[in-house]
Formats: structure tokens, sequence, C-alpha cells
């Protein structure tokens, strides 16, 4: 008998999940979360590999994840230890053959998996799917990876017109074999994962929770129930408020929305109501996220290098007293003090926000671009490898940017709070 396990990871999804929908072939199948405490040590320059915020996200994405997985009859078992440790007791325990999951590439993802494979018996086969993106890497228009361009509207161009997005896969079936084996472990407390949780702030543009569920709701609310999506390109650039711009980018990074159903959605939305270039911009955004997975796939930790992928030299320097203005909002300039507060406070921040602090952190006070984008996975909702690594350098000019643009933070509040609403909701919460 063939029995299946599926190891979750940055796929925390039951609806278009390759690696889930392969494990499903099995005769039996059962799955995996491991909280990998690793995830949760302090990384080299002080901060918590991951914060309060996205903590308490992803919590509520596997307690959602456990629900749609026992309504299809897949056990899952939750794990607080190694993956390397809790996947070979459980592929001793109940025969396991065949392990599924999404495939990733960066460094201490790489490592992990790598250290797995040591620990397995050799004859389990281990098979990683590609599923994170938009366009499938057996679909681009390139012969390996090595052929990426180094500039994005070079790749856009190259794949937006001839590139098919694959087909959405469905759920799977509901099993028949539930009761063979009961899921194991339970859920954490931020408390268990060494964290303090906090009270929500009324002021936070991100007042949602983590879960499938959810991320499929606000694609109903914001495209369908809301009609943002015929105006996302004039408000995208927005600071105030939960409908300036799409916010599905934490389901997206932990997998609990796929690219390709925001993509169907965009079309089908197009077809029925209105194209224009706001929904071509939501779909140009998409491509975005797409090219800094290719841009780490081509450069390895080069994403994490001093110089970056252009091989610069790099003032490796910072300070801790400008590090502390700059993550506590008190360096001389009021915009950015207002940003660097929203993220402390929420963990959320606008895509000009995030533009805006990191070219002021690097450029203005000159310090290391990787302690910011260090301290950025650490706080931010919505991390994801490939886009915090990859922006931080396109930032910074030691990545992906032909232009190496510096951000002027006043002209940018002048632009995008000329009334100072944003700034004044930040840094005068008393008058509120």
């Amino acid at each position: 008998m063939k029995n299946s396990l599926h190891w979750f990871r940055n796929d925390l999804r039951v609806a278009d999940n390759a690696s889930l929908s392969a494990a499903c072939k099995g005769e039996r199948v059962l799955a995996v979360y491991c909280f990998d405490p690793r995830n949760f040590e302090n990384d080299p320059y002080g901060f918590p590999r991951t914060g309060k915020f996205r903590a308490q996200f992803l919590l509520e994405t596997v307690t959602a994840l456990k629900q749609a997985l026992s309504a299809l009859g897949i056990p899952l078992f939750i794990s607080l230890d190694l993956p390397e440790n809790t996947i070979p007791n459980l592929v001793k325990r109940f025969g396991v053959t065949e392990i599924h999951t999404q495939k990733e590439w960066t460094r201490d993802e790489r490592v992990v998996a790598q250290t797995l494979l040591k620990a397995l018996p050799e004859n389990v086969r281990v098979f990683g799917h590609y599923d994170q993106f938009l366009f499938h890497p057996r679909d681009i228009p390139f012969s390996d990876f090595s052929q990426i361009p180094e500039v994005f509207t070079r790749f856009r161009k190259a794949c937006e017109k001839t590139v098919p997005v694959r087909a959405c896969l469905p759920v799977p079936e509901k099993r028949h074999e539930s009761e063979w084996v009961a899921p194991e472990g339970e859920i954490p407390t931020l408390k268990q994962l060494g964290l303090e949780p906090g009270p929500n702030d009324p002021r936070s543009a991100f007042p949602f929770q983590g879960g499938s569920r959810e991320g499929l709701h606000r694609v109903t609310s914001y495209f369908w129930e809301q009609d943002r999506l015929r105006y996302y390109k004039k408000t995208r650039n927005g600071l105030l408020g939960t409908a300036y711009s799409s916010k599905f980018s934490p389901w997206l990074a932990n997998g609990s929305l796929s690219a390709r159903t925001i993509y169907h959605q965009v079309r089908l939305y197009e077809k029925e109501v209105i194209k224009n270039q706001d929904t071509y911009w939501m779909i140009f955004e998409l491509i975005w996220r797409d090219y800094f997975k290719y841009v780490s796939l081509k450069h390895g930790d080069l994403i994490f290098h001093p110089g970056g992928i252009r091989h610069s030299s790099w003032n490796k320097d910072c300070s801790p007293a400008l590090l502390d203005q700059w993550i506590s909002g008190q360096t001389t300039n009021d915009f950015i003090n207002a940003n660097m507060k929203e993220i402390a406070q929420t963990g959320w921040m606008s895509n000009r926000g995030r533009q805006n602090a990191a070219s002021y952190w690097t450029h203005h006070l000159k310090q290391d671009w990787r302690v910011g984008a260090a301290y950025f996975e650490s706080v931010l909702l919505d991390y994801d490898v490939h886009s915090n690594w990859g922006n931080w350098m396109y930032n910074s000019g030691v990545g992906n940017d032909p232009r190496d643009r510096i951000f002027n933070p006043d002209l940018q509040a002048k632009r995008y709070d000329p009334q100072g609403h944003y700034r004044r909701l930040w840094l005068e919460p008393t008058l509120f």
C-alpha cells in the first residue's frame, strides 16, 4: 500500500496545491506542518526571525488549514520540532513511501531540506514541486535560470504575452480512509513560540485574519463587492485604510492563496465587469512577485550578500543609535517616522512606505541594507524571502534597479500625504 506524506511549508492551502494533489494520488495520505524552532530564534542581527504579527497570522492560517484537511479526511500532524526529526519518525511509524512538498531553494530552506534527505531511508522518494509561481518554470521562455534577465521589463515582456498561466487545481476529493490514523499535536500559542501577544492596533490597515477562506473572502470583497479592482492602479500607492491596495500579500506569502487564483479572478473580472489599466496592474504586480523568485533562483545566496547580485562594494557598518532611531520612528524625517511606527505597531507598511524606509536607511543614513532587510523579515506580516530581499537589494542599489533611484521622503510626503493625515495618525495618535 502506497502511503504518501505532504510536508506543508509555504503552501498552506488545499485548493490549487500541486504538491498536495500529487500526495493524494497515494492510497493513503497524511500531512505535517512543523513550527520549526529555528524560525523563531534571533537572527545574527538580534531580531526574531518571525515576529509576533506574522506568527499570529501563521497560527490562524494553520488552524484553518487543519480544519480544511479534516473535512477532506486528511490528518494533519503538528510538530514543534525540527522537520528532520519529525518527518523521519512519521515515515517509520506509518510506512510512508513518498513525500511531496513545495520546492524551496533559498539558503535556510535548502539546508533544512538537505538535512531531512540525509535522515530519510533510501527507499523513500521525495518530490519537490515548483508551486509558488504565476508563470511555472517549465513554461517560461528561458532555457535555464541563468538566462533570467537582470531587468524586470525584459522578463515581463518575454512572459506576459506568451506564457500561459496554468489553470487552478481543484480541492482534492474527500478521502474514505480518514480513520486510518488520528492527527497528533496541538497548534501552539504565541507564548509557546517565545513571543508576547499584544493588543490589536485599531489604526491598522490590515485588520484581517489568516487562512485560505479569509484570503478568498478578501479577493471576493476587494474585486466583486467593493469593486476596488477597477481603480487599483490609481489607489495602490495610498497610505491609509484597508481599501487603498489589495492587501493580498500576507496570504500569498504563506501560500494560503496562490498567485494563479488571483490571476484567474482578475481575468474573470475583466470578462464580466471591465478591463482597463487597473486590472492589468494587478497582474503586473503578480509578475513582479514572480520576478524576484526567479532572481533568487538565478543568483542563489547572493541575495543575502552585502554586495547583492551586483557584487557591489558596500558599507557593512550599522550604528546601534541610528538603528534604534530608525526602528522607533525617531529620525529627523516625519514621513519615515510615521511609516516605521506603523510597521512596529501593526506589522504592516504600504508599498510606498517600504520603498521610502529602505531608501532612507541605506542612502540617507548610509547603513547596511541587510540589517534593514532583516528587521523587515522579523516584523512584516507578509514577509516573503524573495520579495523582501529582492526589494531591499533593488532599493539599495545592489539589485535589479538599472536606475539606482534614491527617494526624497519630503517630496514623497508632499505627493502621497499632502494634507498630513497619515503622519498625524501615527505621530499624533491622541488627535484621533
